[in-house]
């Protein structure tokens, strides 16, 4: 056993770097060895606990915690080792580091301390230069494990207070979802000579793209489509603050309708309405997003259909026999170009035709082989359901859609409407 003197010569420095004490844990069978040692270690920085037996060392660290402990390997009724392994099997606990004191030096008697988990061992009799050492070494990969273990507890608790707001976006956002959906009208509208069809599957949650369809008069039918630039929350608000405009609950606050001289609503030209939109985006919404927009007057009298493009895809009329035709030639979109003019086109449909709007998430949708479909492809698509019920076409177009993907997800905003038209 090392001398008294040995020990004193050892300097202090039991303690973590912030200045916290080390608690070290003593045990020997022997008051003497324990005695000297408690007295050493405590000059040294350490808050020392002793215990006499391995059974009083697990009672110990039941109660507390323990950095290091110090342990004699020949004990009566449990021995060091089996200290060693009894302290290990415990479960959630910080680990400390282990030393044990053993007059033991075969390299069988090593192996069988590291695999009981000792982390080092001190050999019978020792000096205080090497005590000291060992112990330092010990506490510096302790104190590096505390402070692993405070910084993953605070990752952790950041890590929860993320998913927390996550999870309160995600269910602000499928709210948000539910109230885009809400602003169709309804997916299916029936009017006096025209059932309307309308879809709307964001790319995400919520999404640029709105359309819609609001009566004018007995004989007038109102449809628009709507595709901001961009994804998510901004365009959504955006798409929706637009389609606001041309409501057909209120319609003294819809842009497309003015007063005729009868005092009766009528809807406005509209190339006049693309034009107060643009000058609307870009004088009163302050924003950097602009946006495609497609504007049709539906005749339902007279089949004719009175429309204008700003930067939106050309409408397709599709015949009863499922042959298609393109109609229009763009023009600038919504936002971007003070002043700018928006062509103003018409068509005539045929009881039995279709006049479909759709926006640019269709045609540029990756099918098989990497390809878009293309305005072909949608019209090849479209002379599919020449035999469809109206209500039924666009879901059937979506499916499709999601089929040529291969179940890929949609890349962009996929909305549409269709006008059946069925003859005055």
């Amino acid at each position: 056993m090392a001398g008294a003197e040995d020990l004193a010569g050892a300097m202090a420095g039991g303690q973590f770097g912030d200045g916290q004490q080390m608690r070290i844990l003593i045990v020997d069978d022997s008051p003497a060895q324990v005695k000297l040692l408690s007295t050493v270690l405590g000059r040294w920085g350490y808050e020392v606990i002793p215990a006499h037996s391995g059974a009083e060392a697990l009672a110990i660290l039941e109660r507390g915690r323990v950095d290091l402990i110090l342990s004699d390997w020949m004990m009566p009724n449990m021995t060091g080792l089996e200290l060693c392994r009894a302290y290990r099997a415990r479960q959630g606990r910080d680990p400390g580091y282990f030393v044990l004191l053993t007059s033991r030096n075969a390299q069988s008697d090593l192996a069988e301390g590291l695999a009981a988990g000792a982390d080092d061992f001190l050999a019978k009799p020792f000096n205080g230069e090497e005590l000291r050492a060992r112990l330092g070494a010990g506490t510096r990969l302790v104190a590096a494990q505390r402070r692993l273990s405070e910084k993953n507890a605070q990752l952790a608790e950041a890590l929860g207070e993320l998913q927390r707001i996550h999870e309160n976006i995600a269910r602000d956002l499928a709210e948000a979802r539910r109230l885009q959906q809400s602003l169709l009208p309804r997916e299916f509208v029936r009017f006096n000579g025209a059932d309307v069809a309308m879809i709307l599957r964001p790319s995400g949650q919520v999404g640029g793209d709105l359309v819609g369809a609001f009566g004018v008069s007995e004989t007038h039918v109102g449809l628009f489509a709507f595709d901001v630039s961009g994804h998510g929350i901004a365009a959504a608000l955006l798409a929706a603050r637009l389609a606001g405009h041309l409501t057909g609950s209120n319609p003294d606050q819809n842009l497309a309708l003015a007063i005729d001289e009868k005092g009766q609503y009528r809807m406005r030209p509209v190339d006049e309405i693309c034009a107060e939109f643009n000058r609307l985006l870009l004088e009163d919404m302050d924003t950097d997003l602009y946006c495609t927009m497609l504007i049709a007057d539906c005749n339902l009298a007279t089949g004719t259909v009175s429309f204008a493009q700003a930067g939106h895809p050309p409408p397709l009329v599709i015949g009863a026999s499922g042959a298609g035709r393109f109609l229009g030639d763009g023009g600038p979109p919504i936002g971007l170009f003070p002043g700018a003019d928006y062509p103003r086109h018409t068509a005539q449909l045929a009881p039995g035709d279709r006049f479909l709007m759709y926006s640019d998430g269709v045609t540029e949708c990756t099918v098989a082989g990497g390809e878009q479909l293309g305005g072909d492809g949608l019209a090849d698509l479209m002379r599919g359901f020449a035999g469809m019920a109206t209500e039924e076409v666009l879901e059937a177009l979506h499916w499709k859609l999601g089929a040529a993907a291969e179940g890929a997800e949609m890349e962009d905003d996929i909305s549409a409407l269709m006008l059946a038209y069925l003859g005055a």
